[in-house]
């Protein structure tokens, strides 16, 4: 889907041209990297992975994005706490604050924000990788030395993803609830009643699904990056082309995909129903 998004532009800035470009080039993505991932997941159910590669990208996925996501949920967490008291207790019902928090995070906010952070900084340098051994005949030489690029290249980078966004969730809905806490507090919110209404709302089922979101996002971060790098060309310019494309694309998937998987998992109903 290397310059989908250029020919999606170029369809709709031409009079009388139809979307079937795009739909063909959007189609064309689509299969290539639902092949890409059957291909992949064929090397992890047959057992061949290098646990060395995938605990080092468990490291650069997972702990080297754990910071940026601390720090990007914890202050949507305090926002959305900031504007919810406010709301709240001027309604009389304040106690509401918890659930609304915790709900929040743990469902949506929360898992969305760090497969956007980890697609952010973890996709790009995927595809920027693995376009760059593109270019440079890197991948060419794997294949002479019979070697898989995806066993030695993708393999790696998908299960560390798909073991990591979940715990990076988790620590996410924790650090965000709390954040939302003192802000909350500080706004009124009885600390007795956040508490209260994030033990009755809350429950586990809302932490697993969010987890569960995570991996589905984690698997669309690794095998977009890993789609774009392989079929990159044009030298350093297409590995800019590639690395903007994953990243973008990534983005736009994950909150489809998020919409998706909420009404499925949630039934689109309310989050008190």
């Amino acid at each position: 889907m290397q310059g989908v998004g250029e020919d999606i532009v170029d369809v709709a800035s031409v009079p009388g041209k139809i979307t079937y470009q795009a739909i063909q080039k959007f189609l064309e993505f689509l299969g290539e990297v639902t092949v890409l991932f059957v291909k992949t997941m064929k090397f992890v159910l047959t057992g061949n992975i290098n646990l060395s590669d995938t605990v080092s990208h468990m490291s650069i996925i997972g702990v080297s994005s754990l910071p940026i996501v601390v720090v990007t949920v914890a202050f949507s967490g305090a926002v959305l706490a900031l504007y919810m008291a406010q709301l709240i207790v001027a309604w009389g019902v304040g106690g509401y604050t918890g659930a609304v928090v915790g709900l929040s995070l743990t469902r949506e906010i929360a898992p969305v924000l760090t497969a956007v952070v980890v697609a952010a900084r973890c996709g790009s340098a995927i595809a920027a990788e693995l376009g760059t051994m593109k270019v440079t005949e890197q991948i060419d030489a794997l294949r002479a030395l019979a070697v898989s690029p995806l066993q030695y290249l993708v393999v790696p980078r998908l299960l560390a993803a798909v073991v990591m966004l979940p715990i990076l969730c988790v620590i996410a809905d924790v650090v965000g609830t709390y954040a939302g806490y003192v802000v909350a507090t500080v706004n009124g919110v009885a600390s007795g009643g956040y508490i209260s209404s994030l033990k009755s709302q809350v429950i586990m089922h809302d932490v697993t699904m969010g987890m569960i979101k995570t991996v589905v996002f984690g698997a669309v971060i690794v095998m977009v990056g890993a789609q774009q790098g392989l079929r990159t060309s044009g030298g350093a310019t297409g590995v800019g082309r590639a690395t903007t494309s994953a990243v973008v694309i990534s983005i736009v998937l994950i909150y489809i995909l998020n919409f998706m998987l909420a009404y499925v998992m949630f039934g689109g109903k309310t989050a008190f129903l």
